[in-house]
């Protein structure tokens, strides 16, 4: 991505919107560049200006959304109900089905699964000592670890969110109530964590 021009420009950010709005509603299939600059109300040659190929576009799009995905998710685990406020995050489909997007892209376009490699344990290990943070002895490790918890509950997520999209609701009811019921099993409560407190 070393031909893409600076990120402070308007045009820019419509460009990436654009191609974000795209992702998510029609899937990463939907987005080239005449495609993009067409629903953007802009020239051809102008995405090009920005982003040389329609590869260099899709991965400015996916290093934003990542970002901003890491900071939503810093911003939940530094709430008052940590688990919670991921969980509700990670249900949201515009967020998690951008994910699922570019997990599927990242088969087709080896940039995309480089990035996602070069980025994601890091930025997973961060989220699991946020989680650690926040829950401090409230977190029974005998039910779950921080970082298997943020696994599962990302898992599960993506699965609901990958089936609703094409109606698919059986047992998500069940799902939903099962995740529920672990989340209030692994915060001990405040009394009961101070009596195994080292």
């Amino acid at each position: 991505m070393a031909g893409t021009r600076p990120k402070g420009s308007a045009k820019r950010t419509l460009l990436l919107d654009t191609a974000e709005n795209l992702i998510v509603n029609e899937g990463y299939a939907a987005v080239s560049t005449r495609r993009v600059a067409l629903e953007a109300g802009l020239k051809p040659p102008l995405v090009h200006y920005y982003f040389p190929t329609t590869e260099d576009l899709l991965l400015a799009v996916y290093q934003r959304a990542a970002e901003r995905s890491h900071q939503r998710i810093l911003d939940a685990l530094s709430g008052p109900e940590p688990l919670e406020a991921f969980w509700a995050l990670s249900r949201e489909s515009a967020h998690t089905g951008l994910g699922t997007e570019f997990y599927a892209l990242a088969n087709h376009r080896k940039e995309i699964r480089s990035e996602i490699v070069r980025t994601g344990d890091a930025v997973r290990a961060a989220e699991a000592e946020a989680l650690a943070r926040a829950l401090g002895p409230n977190l029974d490790r005998s039910v779950a670890d921080p970082l298997g918890l943020l696994v599962l509950l990302t898992g599960i997520s993506r699965i609901l969110v990958m089936e609703e999209s094409v109606g698919v609701t059986a047992g998500h009811a069940e799902t939903r109530a099962l995740i529920e019921w672990l989340l209030a099993r692994v915060v001990r409560p405040a009394d009961e964590a101070a009596e195994t407190a080292p």
